[in-house]
């Protein structure tokens, strides 16, 4: 600090940013040079052919597939993480008797949340090879427990009919968890005079949600919208490890298009680069726009 802040800020801040600039942006304005190429990823040679992968991919009917899984992912995994983590971060915090301490939690929702966090602990690639056992057609605890009802089960990850839906289950089983914590932190913060105020009106738990609690937690929310369309639009290990996009390209998302077609037995890394480019604006787009769209004006109740 002798010599001046300038001195003191290139020191520590030029050596981080350069590391940044190197590895990170270096990488994706690689993707985009490269996107441009018909390179096979393990030759010297790369022929510039323009914008010929892009037009290939608006033909091309797997990406559309993948994208349409990806749809139908970013449509309901958010929604239905959200909407379970509001409903147990309720429970856990308000979910107790009103009495002379107020509104409560339920007993014992320490224990709770641990339970509810522990799959954030598990490394995704855990997470899916313990639920590939779980719905595994013949030894699987899910087929297991049914067949011990007398029920039958079908094959889940085989059939085309119920592969998606099952791949679905595990994104937000393996999210919910964080999230409760998170709106259980959130709703922490607000002052209890509140949630006992409204109680005592008369509002049902409910309507507590929907009028109170929603509104003074929009900004955790919002965030949890964002990070959750960004998984929705990813998927990649968890389809990979479990289903790899099968059974006939059913659960296909675009991340396991890209893998395929770049490690594949074509490795076209040209064209992986393309669909890489086409994911990297279609997930800017949605995170941008789920900031627009969800923008409110900020509650104050200090």
């Amino acid at each position: 600090m002798k010599h001046g802040k300038y001195p003191l800020i290139v020191t520590f801040l030029v050596p981080p940013v350069l590391l940044y600039v190197v590895f990170v942006v270096s990488p994706y304005l690689q993707a985009f040079q490269i996107s441009t190429t018909d390179w096979l990823g393990y030759s010297a040679d790369a022929n510039s052919v323009g914008l010929a992968n892009f037009r290939a991919l608006w033909h091309d009917d797997y990406v559309w597939n993948a994208l349409k899984n990806n749809a139908i992912l970013l449509a309901l995994v958010p929604v239905l993480t959200i909407v379970l983590g509001l409903f147990f971060a309720t429970m856990l915090n308000m979910g107790g008797r009103k009495g002379r301490a107020g509104v409560t939690g339920v007993r014992g929702s320490a224990l709770y949340r641990t339970v509810y966090f522990f799959p954030q602990v598990l490394s995704v690639v855990i997470i899916a090879l313990l639920w590939k056992e779980v719905y595994h057609p013949n030894k699987g605890l899910l087929t297991s427990a049914l067949h011990a009802v007398g029920l039958g089960s079908p094959t889940w990850l085989g059939d085309p009919r119920t592969a998606f839906w099952c791949v679905l289950a595990v994104m937000v089983w393996s999210n919910v968890g964080f999230y409760v914590v998170l709106f259980g932190a959130a709703m922490s913060a607000v002052p209890k005079e509140i949630y006992e105020a409204v109680m005592l009106d008369g509002a049902s738990r409910l309507t507590t949600l929907r009028r109170v609690t929603l509104p003074l937690l929009w900004d955790t929310v919002q965030v949890a919208w964002v990070y959750l369309a960004i998984f929705a639009l990813d998927g990649f290990i968890l389809v990979q490890l479990m289903t790899n996009g099968g059974p006939n390209f059913s659960t296909d998302v675009i991340g396991v298009r890209m893998y395929d077609t770049a490690f594949g037995s074509e490795t076209k890394f040209g064209y992986a680069s393309a669909i890489g480019v086409v994911m990297f604006f279609l997930t800017l787009s949605v995170a941008v726009l789920s900031l627009r769209a969800g923008r409110r004006d900020r509650i104050e109740y200090s």
